[in-house]
């Protein structure tokens, strides 16, 4: 089947957004120029790359051609949401930058995920074959406000952990940096707050590190059978008449 690309030269909006809530966020990009609005999903780890190659990429056309571009800001213009309802195109495996000399534009391409690598070729190129695609055209201060906005939609999720950056979850977080474990230590197997993959994975890490532990059900009030007077409780008495 030929592919579809879907070409903004002049977009009214062209936007990073989510759906869902922090911790379970779906990305995508939406442009739309018109009544017609296209929104692919993407990756939240390729919309901060987008963001950041960008960035550069202004840099270097201002560096290496003279061309005048905004600086780098945190201000943003557009912050309403997503358009809705989303009707994603595709989701995006590949994407490709290029400066436009006579369009004075930068020029975004959104892939679609294929099962084959994508050629270098086929990235700002309008061949019969090849995946569906998203193309965008953007002035210098478009590209800017797009990944200031970007920048801030990735932020906008669950705040990282001050010893292991992993995201913090509303409900708890299991830091491995903070579970007790010491090199000369004794490792703390307190089910509240061990995770079981994460002592499989020091016992990989960390040599005679013993990973095992034990799901302990009883009531803490009984007596346990390690414990030395339930031991004395249950052992027999002497019988009468009996010396020991």
């Amino acid at each position: 089947m030929p592919r579809t690309i879907h070409e903004f030269r002049e977009p009214e909006r062209f936007v990073a957004g989510t759906v869902g809530q922090p911790g379970d966020r779906t990305f995508f990009l939406q442009v739309s120029a018109g009544a017609q609005i296209v929104s692919v999903q993407i990756e939240k780890q390729q919309v901060l790359i987008l963001a950041d190659r960008l960035g550069y990429l202004l840099d270097e056309v201002n560096r290496r051609f003279g061309t005048a571009v905004p600086p780098e800001t945190s201000v943003v213009a557009d912050n309403s949401p997503l358009t809705m309802p989303i009707d994603a195109e595709f989701h995006v495996g590949s994407m490709g930058l290029g400066w436009d000399a006579e369009a004075a534009a930068v020029v975004v391409e959104l892939l679609a995920v294929t099962e084959e690598p994508i050629d270098e070729a086929m990235i700002l190129d309008d061949s019969a074959e090849g995946p569906d695609t998203v193309r965008v055209f953007l002035t210098a201060p478009a590209a800017r406000e797009f990944s200031a906005r970007s920048m801030r939609v990735v932020a906008a999720g669950r705040p990282q952990c001050p010893l292991c950056q992993q995201p913090l979850d509303p409900a708890g977080h299991i830091c491995a940096r903070s579970n007790g474990y010491k090199r000369d230590g004794e490792f703390s197997r307190s089910l509240e707050f061990v995770d079981p993959e994460v002592l499989a994975i020091l016992g990989r890490l960390v040599p005679g590190f013993d990973a095992s532990f034990e799901v302990d059900n009883a009531d803490p009030d009984e007596p346990r059978s390690d414990d030395p007077a339930r031991d004395d409780e249950d052992e027999p008495g002497p019988e009468p008449g009996d010396r020991r």
